[in-house]
């Protein structure tokens, strides 16, 4: 059934949202020199930015579920939205390194906020029945955020000044907040369990840890073993945390939703499929600016066009999944995503544009299919009362994977060009493709543990028929 009215209007608030925090969160790559030469600061100084922003998200997403259920979806984020607002502001008057970071900070939280709680106000408002169409408009800014980010970043700091980049947001966050207040129910859990503060400490811990370590472990910020030290610490909190979540009654993130079959794929398969797919806007650009010594505009011109691909998968998402159902969908599109990544390594200085941009195209229709699947997938047999802690879970490993494939596109490139030291040469991008395409390709196995009727409520009258012992199965 179609969207229409305010089952359409929430979604459309909500990626826009998405798109703001997704934008913002690429954009800033491409103007920190700039950004270092303002503050009077070294560019290698300014990557605190992007780690602080980073620390915030790993504090506060898995409080995200939680806050929401004790103060309604509405309120927290609309608050997300005017918090992420606000620290937008502050990043564009910053006047140092430690006014910048602690602006990233404030951003960060509301950040952390506003992703997570954004799925969950879709979840509460929109039907089963639509829900792969709204899922189809949230996942769109995820994909063209990081594609859009990189040109126009480098469009407004080359025209205009780098504190616009965050001034931009200001509008969108004012009309965002306006329209929670009038589209949104405020809908709170009536019996809130205690706050699982040592699981928060451990889970920051946790978190803090394994995305620093994997961000740094290829970009030479700290020295290998300081890198490996906090993956350890980092493992070690995520291991302690899993024991006292079997202990305690409440738990922060409630390990039991993995008992789910369709949650634990989403999350398992999402996470391997995510890892190849996050380190390809650092690993394309990178590419074609320095591997072939193309331009930032003619590089954010060849990437663009993916954005196209995602935006016409919107269209016939739901069409598709009806037709073949989630299993079949995750399963081949895994694969044809995985062997399209791998075939990036096949672009070349002289390739033409007419084939890149093929390239390009198919890649980000096939992948926006993927991640809607999974988006709503994760979702189909959650009971509503769980849903908050859902939608902490699940943003948490989505934030997890994206910056572990970032650090691990640059772990691959750091060891492939070691016989040219500090050099990067086209074929050392020929290995990182390959290699990251083989790891989405592994979310496969993950895929192929589901039900054949997996999410069938979500598509209605399916087409493939399901035999009645299957259909049967728990968790379908």
């Amino acid at each position: 059934m179609p969207l229409a009215g305010r089952q359409l209007l929430i979604p459309l608030m909500v990626a826009c949202a998405l798109f703001m925090e997704n934008l913002d969160s690429t954009v800033i790559n491409t103007a920190l020199p700039q950004i270092a030469r303002s503050l009077h600061e070294n560019p290698l100084t300014l990557n605190m930015g992007i780690t602080s922003y980073l620390f915030s998200l790993a504090v506060f997403v898995p409080i995200s579920g939680w806050v929401a259920d004790r103060f309604g979806a509405r309120v927290v984020f609309q608050s997300a939205m005017i918090v992420f607002t606000l620290g937008s502001i502050c990043c564009g008057f910053s006047q140092s390194l430690l006014d910048f970071v602690l602006a990233r900070i404030l951003q960060g939280i509301g950040g952390a906020m506003m992703v997570p709680v954004g799925r969950l106000v879709i979840l509460r408002n929109v039907s089963k029945a639509e829900l792969v169409e709204a899922m189809a408009y949230v996942t769109i800014p995820a994909l063209v955020g990081p594609i859009v980010g990189p040109p126009l970043g480098g469009f407004i700091t080359t025209y205009f000044d780098w504190r616009w980049i965050f001034w931009i947001n200001v509008p969108i966050g004012i009309a965002g907040a306006f329209l929670a207040q009038r589209l949104i129910r405020n809908i709170k859990e009536t019996a809130q369990p205690p706050l699982d503060w040592r699981g928060l400490i451990m889970t920051g811990i946790g978190c803090t840890g394994l995305i620093f370590g994997f961000e740094f472990l290829g970009r030479g910020a700290v020295s290998v073993s300081l890198a490996f030290a906090m993956l350890a610490v980092g493992a070690a909190a995520i291991a302690l945390y899993v024991r006292h979540a079997g202990r305690t009654a409440h738990p922060l993130l409630n390990l039991s939703l993995l008992r789910i079959p369709t949650f634990r794929a989403s999350v398992t398969g999402g996470f391997m499929f995510r890892m190849g797919v996050g380190a390809t806007p650092f690993l394309l650009p990178l590419m074609l600016q320095v591997g072939f010594g193309f331009s930032p505009l003619h590089s954010g011109l060849l990437t663009f066009v993916a954005a196209a691909g995602a935006l016409a998968m919107k269209f016939t998402a739901p069409q598709i999944l009806r037709r073949f159902g989630f299993r079949p969908i995750l399963i081949w599109n895994s694969l044809i995503c995985g062997a399209m990544l791998a075939a990036y390594a096949l672009i070349r200085a002289d390739t033409p544009a007419i084939l890149i941009w093929l390239l390009l195209l198919t890649s980000g229709f096939f992948r926006s299919l993927l991640f809607t699947s999974l988006n709503a997938v994760a979702y189909a047999d959650v009971p509503i009362e769980r849903m908050s802690q859902a939608t902490s879970f699940s943003s948490m490993g989505q934030q997890l994977s994206l910056s572990f494939g970032v650090g691990f596109g640059a772990l691959v490139l750091h060891l492939v060009s070691l016989h040219e030291g500090t050099r990067l040469v086209p074929a050392d991008f020929v290995v990182a493709f390959v290699t990251v395409g083989l790891v989405s390709t592994l979310s496969v196995f993950s895929f192929r543990a589901l039900p054949e009727n997996a999410g069938s409520e979500l598509t209605g009258p399916r087409v493939l028929r399901v035999p009645a012992e299957e259909a049967a199965q728990p968790g379908a």
